[in-house]
C-alpha cells in the first residue's frame, strides 16, 4: 500500500482504486499525517488503532476511529486510511461470506475488551497459533463484532465545490465561529443555497455537520496531548462542559475518560 502526506480537508476517490491483497490479520505503525491511499480488498476488513486516532476515507464521507473504537469496511470498498497522529493500526481479514455486521457500508462500532483482545492476538501473534486456534480466535472475533455496538459517527464528504470550499475553511479551523452566512461570503455562494445543498448531499443540515466535524478534529487534539479545556476552545464550544456532553454523546464516554489522567485538565 501507498503511503503519503496529507491535509485534513478531504481527498477526492480516485477511479480504479487498486485492489490489494489482505491474506490475513496486519499491523502497522503510521506517523501523524501519514496517509495509506485509496484502495480496496475482495475480503472485509475491520481496522483497530491501538494507538493514536486514524481516519477511514470513502466516497460517501470519513469515520474517525480512536482506541476505543473500530471500522468495519465491507469487501470492495474502496477506502484510504490517514493517521491523525502517530498511530498503530491492526486490522483482520474476513472472507466475504463473513458479515456479522450485515452492512454494505463502513461502520464505526465500540471495542468490547474481548473484542481487543482478540484483534491483538491475531495481529501481532497470529502466526504463532496453529491454524485451529487462529480459526477459533476469528470466529469468537466475528460473534464480538455481532453484538458490537454501532456508533453514527460519519462526516458525510460534500461534493458541490461550494461546499467544499466550505468544508475546507472548517478542516482548517474546526473553531471558526462564522455563520453559514459568512461563510458562504467568503467562498462565494448565498446561505439558502449553501444550507438546501448541505441537506441534499450529506443528509445533515449545516449545524449538525459542522459539530461532527469538530468532534472529529476534537479527538485527534486529545489524543495529540491538548487539555480538555484547551480542545473545547480550539473547536468553538462555548465551555467545556458543552463539549463534554456532545463528546458522551457521541462517543459514549468524556473527554476526561478518553484521556490519559496527566492530560485530563
Amino acid at each position: 500500500m501507498s503511503t503519503t502526506r496529507h491535509d485534513h480537508a478531504g481527498h477526492h476517490q480516485p477511479r480504479g482504486a487498486p485492489c490489494l491483497p489482505l491474506p490475513g490479520p496486519t499491523r502497522q505503525r503510521l506517523e501523524p499525517d501519514q496517509r495509506i491511499d485509496w484502495h480496496q480488498h475482495e475480503v472485509h476488513q475491520l481496522i483497530h488503532p491501538a494507538q493514536g486516532v486514524l481516519q477511514v476515507e470513502t466516497a460517501v464521507g470519513s469515520w474517525v476511529v480512536p482506541p476505543q473504537r473500530a471500522v468495519w469496511v465491507p469487501a470492495f470498498t474502496p477506502h484510504a486510511h490517514p493517521a491523525r497522529t502517530a498511530a498503530r493500526m491492526r486490522s483482520l481479514a474476513f472472507p466475504p461470506e463473513t458479515d456479522p455486521l450485515g452492512t454494505e457500508q463502513p461502520v464505526v462500532c465500540a471495542v468490547s475488551p474481548l473484542l481487543r483482545e482478540l484483534v491483538a492476538a491475531l495481529a501481532e501473534e497470529g502466526d504463532g497459533y496453529p491454524s485451529e486456534e487462529r480459526a477459533a480466535l476469528q470466529l469468537a472475533a466475528a460473534y464480538q463484532l455481532a453484538r458490537a455496538e454501532r456508533l453514527p459517527v460519519l462526516l458525510p464528504t460534500p461534493v458541490d465545490d461550494r461546499l467544499r470550499a466550505v468544508a475546507a475553511l472548517l478542516h482548517a479551523d474546526p473553531g471558526d465561529p462564522r455563520s453559514l452566512r459568512e461563510l458562504g461570503a467568503a467562498v462565494g455562494a448565498g446561505e439558502r443555497t449553501l444550507s438546501r445543498l448541505f441537506q441534499a448531499e450529506t443528509g445533515m443540515s449545516f449545524p449538525r455537520w459542522r459539530a461532527r466535524l469538530r468532534l472529529h478534529h476534537a479527538l485527534s487534539m486529545l489524543d495529540a496531548g491538548r487539555s480538555v479545556t484547551a480542545t473545547a476552545a480550539a473547536c468553538g464550544y462555548a465551555t467545556p462542559s458543552a463539549f463534554t456532553e456532545a463528546f458522551r454523546r457521541t462517543f459514549g464516554t468524556t473527554p476526561s475518560q478518553y484521556l490519559p489522567p496527566t492530560q485530563a485538565n
